[in-house]
């Protein structure tokens, strides 16, 4: 990435954040592109994690659970910390993981240079806790992004009931926004949630997730992977890339596939609790339409995005998921795909039709969505134009703009007032909003 002037001032970030490359989540993602362009821009960041093994609890090859590691990637100083390792699967291993992190990452943290600011992101919280702690000792501000309403989040999904843990847990959550200098959300939605919740609107930044847009644009089809796959050139893909996992619902997009028959495939790349489930049931109804891929390296995933004709979003039918906006909306978005969203009406699909990008479906209504998937197959026109929209509206959701936001957040935490000027009208909008 070309090395570019910046009108901030240059910033010692001091990162924590238990997901990073190679690593293929969301998480991981957005923390490395996003540092990326921070490098680019002259300032200064290490971000601490773990040896990468997620989601399987298997480390990869490459690497060990080592108490201490440093490596060095564009620009980025990483320090890998031993933990728990484990599957993401379960509740009490998972657990165990989150809290062997949080101690790792803290006591780690204690021997990095004092940094201008500690940021941490969710899920999960416990990453925060130790962020927050570390800010304390170094007496710099500390920054939390919230890119998931954890612990709620795990409710939704049907992993944990609400308990005394559970409400614990959610008295640290809102600790951890009091003491934050600054909170960044993902969506305008969780900030209203979380000003329900006693947080105070004016320490709250909206910004909106983006898509790589130096990895992520339109191209041709990669009809030689396809094949690889057993998948026609010919053939219409609905292409679901990303997490199986258990707040996505997918079990309905197994419904509609035995409905569309041969008129459509479906495509699934990655991994993720839910995804031998998956297999076996798809396989227990003979679906020969539905295509299981395993998680590819991220430099390979727009070879993939390029085989699908539509882009499929699926998400569990949950009011917590009113509030999101998946990231793979943008990924697709860059790629100039048309959208096909599967999720309870909110955040997502308001952006979707606004954006003029894609077609919304309510959750758990197979019949629905087949319908939707065999009216893009057969309307060429029709996925035109969503493509067209899609593609445009790519271009105000880019990492780099996020990217950008983010360090202005920072700015407002290290040095309050200097950035005001420039954020008080959209503050005031959101906050009218909000009422």
């Amino acid at each position: 990435m070309q090395r570019v002037e910046h009108d901030l001032n240059p910033m010692k970030i001091l990162f924590l954040a238990d997901n990073f490359p190679p690593e293929k989540n969301a998480q991981a993602s957005r923390v490395y592109e996003r540092s990326c362009y921070w490098t680019a821009w002259n300032h200064k960041v290490t971000v601490i994690t773990c040896a990468p093994n997620f989601p399987d609890g298997e480390i990869y090859p490459g690497y060990k659970n080592r108490i201490r590691q440093i490596e060095f990637t564009s620009g980025i100083r990483i320090t890998r910390v031993i933990t728990f390792i484990a599957p993401n699967t379960g509740r009490f291993f998972r657990v165990i993981d989150f809290l062997s992190y949080m101690v790792s990452a803290f006591l780690a943290g204690l021997f990095e240079s004092r940094p201008d600011l500690v940021t941490a992101t969710s899920p999960q919280l416990f990453g925060a806790v130790a962020g927050c702690a570390l800010a304390a000792v170094k007496r710099v501000p500390f920054v939390i992004e919230v890119s998931d309403l954890w612990p709620e989040s795990i409710v939704a999904v049907g992993a944990m009931k609400r308990s005394f843990v559970l409400r614990l847990i959610e008295k640290i959550e809102l600790s951890m926004y009091a003491r934050a200098s600054r909170v960044i959300v993902l969506t305008r939605a969780f900030r209203q949630n979380l000003i329900r919740r006693g947080v105070p609107g004016n320490k709250i930044d909206v910004v909106l997730n983006g898509a790589d847009s130096q990895r992520y644009h339109p191209r041709p089809k990669r009809v030689e992977i396809g094949r690889q796959w057993g998948i026609s050139e010919n053939e219409f893909v609905a292409g679901y890339i990303g997490t199986l996992g258990m707040a996505h619902g997918l079990e309905n997009m197994l419904d509609a596939a035995g409905k569309c028959g041969c008129q459509a495939r479906f495509m699934l790349v990655g991994t993720g609790a839910k995804r031998e489930s998956l297999i076996a049931e798809a396989k227990r109804r003979e679906l020969t339409n539905v295509t299981f891929i395993p998680a590819q390296a991220k430099e390979f995933m727009p070879d993939f995005w390029s085989l699908c004709d539509v882009a499929l979003i699926h998400l569990k039918n949950s009011s917590l998921f009113e509030t999101v906006i998946p990231s793979k909306i943008f990924e697709a978005m860059a790629m100039g795909l048309p959208l096909l969203l599967v999720a309870p009406r909110g955040e997502a699909s308001d952006l979707v039709e606004a954006e003029g990008a894609g077609i919304w479906v309510g959750p758990d209504n197979p019949h629905e969505l087949a319908a939707a998937v065999l009216l893009l197959a057969n309307n060429s026109e029709l996925r035109k134009r969503l493509a067209g929209a899609s593609r445009r509206a790519a271009f105000k959701y880019t990492r780099e703009h996020q990217a950008r936001e983010m360090l202005q957040s920072y700015e407002r935490a290290t040095r309050p007032g200097s950035v005001e000027k420039n954020y008080q009208k959209s503050l005031t909008d959101e906050s009218a909003s909000c009422d």
